[in-house]
């Protein structure tokens, strides 16, 4: 309660209500709930709340947190760190690639939760390094990213092998195929199962939403009327590649609005080091690739610009859901270039039953901005 206190929590939000009383009481859980509602609160209350740990007894492991980003599981491991503020003796040990595992090691020794990414936390498994034999509870955040490709499905499944059989299983996204459900089924036991079938229940309330047609050769001077002309607290703008990312970065340096950018395939430090620039509101203005597009939350991004339109209607409403989240506003604009993204328009139209409208010359502040 101190640290609901102190991290000015007052009210649960809906999702929060109905899965946190379930998580508490040791139910396995598949969680499908809109971006930004608080999905990560529930298994980290959940699991502070349920952590026992024995005075004079060495420690063991007894929560393993799975994502598929590096940035999502940095996130994660604040948040249980966060929480546990008033609970010095909670240890949380970050498993990521790209970071001697030597340090890593030393870390899990004396670790109580663990979060990571598949191929680090499969190889310190592999190792002996990370024993499971204790583990209590096992939790896939962005589940269906870490069950749709095959290969990292198997990471998962390599390490759900090394735990014991008895344990509880939670899993939590935003988008849930049908298909997908099946087979989170598998891990789990009598599950309790909260799902967002009516689809159009899952775009946020609060977010504004346009779109405009535009050549390719003239996206340059769009993106840089519109940052000339909107108000933001802090903006991400999304691309398609890391060339484009680097790419559009540069340029809007050289435009004088000072950007950072995020891909994968820089070095671990550097992606840290920028993701906190930008948590900590040092840099206004985020360009990136998909690696940011789920889960990482960002409380002060208030626009979200599709500067290249995502490859599907899910990466659609998870890359609009960086902004407009836990109830606050926001502003979704996309460059539609070819009949191709007009049909990923039409689709995220249809699909989720909302208008996206042609943008208007001006945009009125208060629409976006609390």
């Amino acid at each position: 309660m101190q640290a609901l206190s102190a991290c000015a929590f007052e009210s649960p939000s809906e999702i929060q209500q109905e899965a946190l009383p379930q998580a508490i009481y040791n139910h396995d859980l598949i969680c499908q709930a809109k971006s930004g509602t608080g999905k990560t609160a529930v298994f980290v209350l959940a699991t502070l709340q349920q952590l026992e740990i024995v005075p004079g007894q060495p420690p063991t492991v007894d929560t393993l947190v799975l994502c598929h980003t590096r940035e999502l599981a940095f996130q994660i491991c604040k948040e249980f760190l966060r929480f546990s503020k008033f609970m010095p003796e909670v240890k949380t040990c970050l498993l990521l690639g790209g970071v001697p595992e030597k340090e890593q090691k030393a870390l899990l020794k004396t670790a109580h939760i663990v979060v990571g990414t598949p191929g680090r936390v499969e190889s310190m498994v592999r190792d002996g390094a990370l024993n499971l034999k204790h583990l209590k509870r096992f939790i896939l955040d962005e589940c269906d990213s870490l069950l749709i490709p095959l290969e990292m499905r198997q990471s998962v499944q390599q390490i759900f092998a090394k735990t014991p059989h008895t344990k509880q299983v939670m899993m939590f996204t935003a988008t849930l195929p049908v298909e997908i459900r099946a087979v989170c089924r598998k891990f789990t036991q009598n599950p309790t199962e909260i799902y967002v079938d009516d689809e159009t229940k899952l775009t946020l309330h609060g977010l504004v939403q346009y779109h405009t047609k535009v050549d390719e050769n003239q996206k340059n001077k769009k993106l840089i009327s519109l940052l000339d002309a909107l108000e933001f607290n802090q903006v991400v703008i999304f691309v398609s590649s890391v060339s484009r990312c680097r790419a559009l970065n540069k340029l809007l340096t050289e435009c004088n609005f000072p950007s950072i950018s995020m891909y994968a395939g820089l070095p671990q430090t550097e992606r840290i080091a920028r993701y906190n620039a930008f948590k900590e509101y040092k840099s206004r203005i985020m360009v990136s690739t998909d690696v940011l597009a789920r889960g990482v939350d960002f409380s002060k991004v208030n626009i979200v610009i599709n500067y290249d339109m995502p490859i599907s209607d899910d990466t659609y409403l998870h890359r609009v859901g960086r902004s407009a989240r836990f109830g606050t506003k926001g502003l979704a604009i996309s460059f539609v270039t070819s009949a191709e993204n007009e049909g990923i328009l039409d689709k995220i139209q249809s699909r989720f039953d909302v208008q996206i409208q042609d943008l208007p010359e001006t945009i009125e502040t208060s629409s976006y901005m609390a």
